[in-house]
């Protein structure tokens, strides 16, 4: 049984959502506030996170850094906040999805069941990957150039991924976008260009991700598919 944690103050969403998700089959545990929820962070294993932004002592934010200092659990942030730039924040501070209250319990079950999804496969991908001087840790989401570590967020990493596992394809940002968050995105297709332009900074001089203009993006194609193993 899969074990959540909830970290909302507002005590009539926290109960709704503890009733809810315990009724779908999970296991639950409450924090009404970023220090209580980084408490029993350290206490339990948990295999995902609802994370309020906007909580009293620690905010979302705060929490959400700490908790990716120590883990790769899947978080998501349920928060009132809609506006783009603190989407993209939490995107950023590798959240793996933001959604925007008010919102439907039936839609949220469904995006948990998704993104646990997910994270269960990765588990069961090969170790590495190789492209030209690119070694990807498939399981430790790291990137390496030559010897080099390449710092990058989970999500810099999946699109690099996909874009290596279809060599030569153009992939729309909506390709992208049904790929690696599973479900329909609602929010703005173009912060698939944000994590494109990042990556482009990260991995430097050698520019491995062609723009092909109004379409999407490609990696070009080697003589032979990239070496997994």
């Amino acid at each position: 049984m899969s074990k959540i944690l909830i970290v909302e103050d507002d005590p009539s969403i926290q109960a709704l959502l503890h009733d809810f998700i315990r009724e779908a089959g999970y296991s639950v545990a409450l924090a009404a506030d970023g220090v209580e929820a980084l408490a029993k962070f350290s206490e339990q294993v948990f295999d995902l996170v609802l994370l309020d932004i906007m909580l009293p002592k620690i905010d979302g934010y705060g929490v959400l850094e700490v908790i990716r200092q120590k883990s790769d659990v899947p978080v998501i942030m349920l928060t009132a906040l809609d506006d783009e730039e603190n989407q993209i924040r939490g995107l950023d501070l590798q959240a793996d999805d933001y959604i925007t209250k008010p919102f439907s319990m039936p839609v949220l079950l469904r995006k948990i069941v998704a993104v646990l999804r997910r994270s269960s496969k990765q588990s069961d991908m090969p170790q590495t990957m190789r492209y030209r001087n690119l070694t990807l840790d498939l399981e430790g989401y790291k990137v390496y150039a030559g010897e080099e570590n390449i710092d990058l967020t989970p999500r810099e990493f999946e699109i690099l991924r996909e874009l290596l596992n279809h060599q030569g394809r153009i992939l729309t940002r909506q390709n992208l976008l049904q790929t690696l968050w599973k479900y329909e995105f609602f929010g703005e297709e173009r912060i698939i260009d944000t994590h494109i332009k990042n990556l482009r900074k990260k991995l430097g001089a050698a520019d491995y991700i062609e723009t092909v203009r109004g379409v999407g993006y490609r990696i070009d194609k080697e003589d032979k598919k990239p070496v997994v193993c």
